[in-house]
């Protein structure tokens, strides 16, 4: 099996959550391309779950114009050895002030392997402890609630949660079967 090899590359473009590359590459047939790559540490991605409800959270995406419902996600500059799960935990407590007795992990997945190498893992948070979120600057607009599976449902069918890495999430959760053994 043949595989795209890199004759050359070069950074566009760098700030501390990411960096653009622009790669000359040969395909296996030989003949020469080009391939920009965004590339961005790992994030985590937390499902909190208390049993009967999940906390989701509401902020602007820049980039879309347009205010979201998701599950809580996010990666740490500076953080990039930090292990999954303590990614999980800094990210729930930073976006929803909460903190929880378990974690675990549902899966991974890529967020667009057509343009970025960023991965992130994805994890049912339980053991729900509430407390004060301690936000980033960027975060300041971001709310946060607690939604009923039926409601989380009714969200991501109407486009109300049309986050990819939430709506994939669930579906790892789905998956996994029976919620009523996580509230545990």
């Amino acid at each position: 099996m043949s595989f795209i090899e890199v004759v050359a590359s070069r950074e566009i473009y760098r700030n501390p959550w990411m960096v653009l590359r622009e790669d000359d590459i040969r395909r296996p047939d030989g003949s020469p391309g080009i391939y920009a790559v965004v590339d961005k540490p790992t994030y985590a991605l937390v499902m909190p779950y208390d049993g009967r409800r999940f906390r989701l959270v509401e902020q602007f995406r820049y980039p879309l114009g347009a205010r979201r419902w998701e599950f809580p996600q996010g990666t740490a500059p500076g953080l990039t050895d930090a292990e999954p799960f303590e990614l999980a935990a800094r990210e729930l407590r930073e976006e929803t002030g909460l903190r929880a007795t378990s974690f675990e992990a549902l899966g991974q997945l890529d967020t667009a392997p057509g343009m970025t190498s960023q991965r992130g893992w994805v994890f049912l948070a339980t053991g729900i402890i509430e407390g004060e979120s301690d936000r980033e600057h960027e975060e300041q607009d971001m709310r946060s609630g607690w939604f009923s599976r039926d409601d989380v449902e009714a969200m991501i069918r109407s486009g109300v949660i049309a986050d990819a890495q939430s709506i994939a999430a669930y579906g790892l959760l789905l998956l996994r079967g029976s919620l009523t053994a996580a509230a545990g």
